[in-house]
Parts: C-alpha cells; structure tokens; sequence
C-alpha cells in the first residue's frame, strides 16, 4: 500500500525537477536571443550613424593619417637628435609651420603669373578648336559668349555672384576641414598611446595585447604611406617640372604641380594630369605637344612602375584591381575624400581581415592559401 501511495508523489517529484532542469535551459536560451537581437540593433545604429557621419569620420581618419606623418619625421630625426620625443615632435611642427609660410609666401608671388600665362594659352587654344569646329557647323560655345573666358565669367552678374557664392563656401569648408585635420593629427601624434588605449579598452581583456599588436601594425603601415606619397609627389613635381621647362612649356611649375599631386589618385591621377599639360602644349604645335606627352609618360611610367613599388612596397601589399575598384567606390559615395583616402582605408582594412579574421578566426596565413592555390 505504502508503494502504491508512493507512485503518484514520486511521479509529481519527477515532473518538478524535470521542470527545474529544463528552466535554466530556457532562460539562458531566451537571454541569447535577447543578447542577439540586442546586438543586431546596436550594431544597425551604429551602421546608421557612420552612414550619416561618414564624411566627417574621413576628416577623422585624415587626422589620423598626418598624425602617422609627423610621428614618422619624429621616429626619422632620433638618431640625428637624441632628444625626447615631445620636443623632437615640437621641433617637426615647427619646421613644417616655417616651410608651409615660405611656401605660401612664395608661391603667392609665382604662382598666379603663371596661372594667367595658362589661362592665355587655353584661351588660344580654345580659339583654335572653335575655329576648326565653326568650319564644320558647329558653334561650341554660342554667338553671345563668345571664346574670351573673361566674358563668359563676368557677362552675367547674377550668375557671377552665384559662383562666387559656391566658390566662397566651398573654400570655407575646405579651409574648415584643412584646419581640423591639422590639429587632430597634432594631437594624436602628441598622444598616440592614449588614443590607441582608449580604443583597445573596448576589447576583451585577454584579447587587448593582440589587439593593441595589430593597432601598432596599423599605424606603420599608414605612416610608411603617407611618407612613400609625399616623396613620389616630391620627386614627381621636380620632375615635370624640370622637363617642362627645359623644352620650353608655358607654366611648367603649375603643371608639374598638378602632375605631382596627381599621384596622390592612384592609377586614374596621372591619367588627367596628363591633360592639361597636352592643352597647353597644343597650340604651340606638333612637336612640342608630341615632345611634352612623350616626356611626361616616360617620367610617370618610371615613377609608376620603378620608383612608386620601390618606396611602397613595404607599405601597401594590396592587389592594384581591389585599390582601383575602392577609389571608384568611395569618390562615387563621398567625392574628392573618400578619393584621397581609399588607398590607406584598404591598406590598413586588409591588415585588419587578414590579422582578426584570417588568422585568428579562420587560423590561416595567407602565405599557406596562397601556397594552396598555386599548387592547386
């Protein structure tokens, strides 16, 4: 009787501790999930708002970039001053400040003669292909313009004063961002581990040191770019500019200029640069324009193919198509900068997937898959 009695209670005592064992299993379960869907959305806004901030965020990571500039002329100038690092930064910022004064002083003086001398010339040029044009029917620039660039600026007031609005603003926020890049690169190049550290607290606490490793991987790679662009706009500069004016080119320091800078744009840079100077060259005749475009493609295929992979090979290991196919998509989202900064962006996003994902995700090394593949 006692067994018989006790069958109901100890079926009742196994149903409650089947129902404890499950409940744990279904609250860890239900706060996965909530842990999950709160993730998705965090990271949804967080999408928005870069979305919404991105240009000011590639200020930022302009900022960053002259901070990896001045810390690398710092790293550069410690076996010739054995000084500490503030003061060798100090002395740096103030070095450049001097060179950027002398520079604007004197290309104040130089540079606007030599743009009018451009102007002219275009001017002539324009003339020509209007002539060539006109015999054929086609009147390019209409009977009440005209082809004196002067009149086509300045014959309507309003809409003179329409462009020099845009061109006013335009150059406020040029000069804004110019300003707040100048002075977030001088402060994170003053204080860069603090920065640095402030981004790796958000880490994991075993996973910081890898963390703060890849960060430091990050910064040389970007400091070893900005530097290998500025010596390939140097030495470009110098060159065309050299060339240019020894066969006789009207403005050769201004188009030597804008050849040099052009380099900043990978691949497609060069390419326009290469316009203004045959423009120019044009009206002057035959030789001379065939003389100018010879010059300048032997001289950007030198800097291009041999000088350009020499300076950047310890910097920049991605593949030209995927740096390509990053300029076109960043200029057509957020124009001239995300241009200028899609080079260094994939520079340092590929060390980051093959460092985080590659590696310590997948546990591979390129050099095993790309072994892997030839073999294959």
């Amino acid at each position: 009787m006692n067994e018989t009695r006790m069958g109901p209670d100890r079926l009742h005592e196994f149903v409650l501790q089947d129902a404890a064992a499950t409940r744990p299993a279904d609250v860890a379960r239900t706060r996965g999930l909530l842990a999950t869907g709160l993730a998705l959305l965090a990271a949804g806004v967080a999408l928005f708002l870069v979305w919404q901030t991105v240009s000011s965020l590639l200020i930022v990571f302009a900022g960053v970039l002259f901070a990896a500039f001045l810390d690398a002329l710092a790293r550069a100038l410690a076996p010739v001053l054995p000084l500490n690092r503030t003061w060798r930064l100090t002395l740096v910022v103030l070095l450049l400040t001097a060179l950027c004064g002398f520079g604007l002083v004197w290309g104040t003086g130089k540079l606007p003669e030599q743009t009018r001398l451009l102007l002219k010339v275009m001017d002539t040029q324009v003339d020509i292909l209007q002539g060539h044009l006109l015999s054929y029917g086609v009147d390019l620039l209409g009977p009440e313009w005209g082809r004196d660039f002067a009149q086509w600026l300045f014959a309507d007031q309003g809409r003179f004063l329409s462009h020099a609005h845009f061109l006013l603003g335009g150059a406020s926020s040029l000069l804004t961002a110019v300003l707040v890049i100048l002075f977030l690169g001088v402060l994170f190049a003053f204080d860069p581990t603090t920065y640095r550290d402030s981004v790796v607290v958000l880490v994991r606490q075993s996973y910081r040191a890898r963390a703060r490793s890849v960060m430091d991987e990050m910064g040389n790679v970007m400091r070893l770019w900005f530097v290998g662009q500025l010596i390939r706009i140097i030495l470009m500069t110098i060159l065309v500019w050299i060339a240019l004016y020894l066969i006789g080119l009207p403005g050769p320091f201004v188009l030597g200029l804008q050849a040099g800078l052009s380099n900043f744009i990978p691949y497609l840079g060069p390419i326009v640069a290469a316009l203004p100077i045959a423009l120019v060259a044009m009206p002057l005749g035959a030789s001379l324009l065939i003389w100018a475009v010879v010059i300048y493609t032997i001289i950007q295929s030198i800097e291009g193919y041999v000088i350009g992979p020499l300076i950047q090979r310890h910097a920049v290991e991605t593949p030209p198509a995927w740096t390509l196919v990053a300029i076109v998509l960043l200029g057509a989202l957020f124009g001239i900068m995300g241009i200028a900064v899609a080079m260094p962006l994939v520079a340092i996003g590929r060390v980051a997937i093959m460092r985080f994902y590659v590696e310590d995700y997948l546990g591979g090394h390129l050099e095993a898959a790309t072994i892997t593949g030839e073999q294959q």
